[in-house]
C-alpha cells in the first residue's frame, strides 16, 4: 500500500457492522479525507447509523463491501470476528491487497488468518474508549489512544490511520493483546462496578446524594492513581488498620453480603501492592492479613 507524504493514500472505506464503534471510526476516517463508500448492516439501528453518520455509503452484502473498498472496518462483536473472516474468505471475493481492520481489544490480527491467507492485509485497531452512540464520540477520539497490532510491514499504515483519526497509536505485540485487553476491561468495567457499589452502600447508610459525596473523593483518587500509581494510595489498608477493616467486613456481611468477597480480595491485592512498593511493612500488615484470611 503506497502512502502520500507519510500517510495512507486516500482510501475507499467499507464498514461491516456499523454499530456504535464502526460508525464512529468510519465517520472519523471520512473527516480525514477518505471516502466511505459501502456498508453492510443488518439491524434497523445500524442502517439508521449509516444514513446519519456515513451518508456516502451504499448498503451492500459483506462480499460486495470488500470488493468496493480499499479498507474494510470489521466492527462486529469479538466472538463473531473469526467466523466473519472465514466467511469473507469463503465467498471467493478478491481480498488481495485489501486492508481489513477490526476494532476488538481482545484480538490481534491473527483472528483474521483465513482472510489473510486469501491475500488480505490485517490490522487490529482498538480504541481505548467507551462509545455512547452520540455525536460527541467522534470528538472524543482526540483524547483517545488506540491499541495497534499488525504485521511489521503494515505497522506504519496502521499507526498513520489512527493518527489521521486524531488519536494516539500505542503498539501492542500480538502475543500481549489479551493481557492488554484484560487491563483495560478490568480497569474500566470494574471501576463502574466499584462506584455503583459504593453509591449503593452510602444510600444504605442514609446518604441522600451518594454521587455528590463520592465525586470529589473518587476524582482525586483517580487522579492520584493515574499520576502516582500505587503511591497514590491512602486509607486503612495502607495504614494496616486491621480493626477498621474488620469492622467494614462485619457491616458488609450484615447489609451487603454480596460485596464481602470483592472487598476482601481487593483489600488483599491492595495490601500486597503496598508491601511490594515498600509502603506497608510486612510485620505491620500481619494483623490485617489475618483479618482478611478469616
Amino acid at each position: 500500500m503506497e502512502t502520500t507524504q507519510g500517510r495512507p493514500a486516500r482510501l475507499r472505506i467499507g464498514v461491516i457492522g456499523p454499530g456504535r464503534v464502526g460508525s464512529v471510526l468510519g465517520r472519523a476516517l471520512g473527516l480525514a479525507g477518505h471516502r466511505v463508500v459501502a456498508a453492510a448492516a443488518v439491524s434497523e439501528a445500524s442502517k439508521a447509523r449509516v444514513a446519519d453518520r456515513l451518508p456516502t455509503a451504499r448498503l451492500m452484502e459483506p462480499a460486495r463491501v470488500v470488493e468496493a473498498s480499499d479498507l474494510v472496518l470489521l466492527t462486529v462483536p469479538d466472538d463473531a470476528l473469526a467466523e466473519l473472516a472465514e466467511g469473507l474468505a469463503a465467498t471467493g471475493a478478491d481480498l488481495r491487497g485489501t486492508l481489513l481492520a477490526h476494532a476488538s481489544g481482545a484480538h490481534g490480527y491473527g483472528v483474521l488468518a483465513p482472510a489473510t491467507a486469501a491475500g488480505a492485509l490485517p490490522l487490529a485497531l482498538h480504541p481505548a474508549m467507551t462509545f455512547t452512540g452520540r455525536d460527541e464520540d467522534v470528538a472524543r477520539l482526540a483524547d483517545c489512544a488506540f491499541g495497534v497490532t499488525a504485521p511489521d510491514p503494515l505497522r506504519p499504515i496502521a499507526e498513520a490511520l489512527v493518527v489521521e483519526m486524531g488519536a494516539e497509536p500505542v503498539w501492542i505485540a500480538e502475543d500481549r493483546r489479551t493481557l492488554y485487553h484484560a487491563a483495560l476491561a478490568g480497569g474500566a468495567n470494574h471501576l463502574v462496578t466499584l462506584v455503583a457499589d459504593s453509591a449503593a452502600l452510602l444510600s444504605a447508610a442514609g446518604v441522600p446524594e451518594p454521587g455528590r459525596m463520592l465525586a470529589p473523593l473518587l476524582s482525586a483518587s483517580l487522579d492520584n492513581a493515574l499520576r502516582l500509581g500505587i503511591h497514590g494510595l491512602s486509607g486503612p489498608v495502607l495504614r494496616g488498620d486491621a480493626g477498621t477493616v474488620a469492622g467494614h467486613i462485619g457491616q458488609l456481611r450484615a447489609h451487603a453480603p454480596e460485596s464481602v468477597a470483592a472487598y476482601v480480595e481487593l483489600a488483599r491485592l491492595t495490601a500486597d501492592l503496598a508491601i511490594n512498593a515498600g509502603m506497608l511493612k510486612p510485620e505491620d500488615a500481619e494483623p490485617l492479613l489475618d483479618v482478611l484470611r478469616r
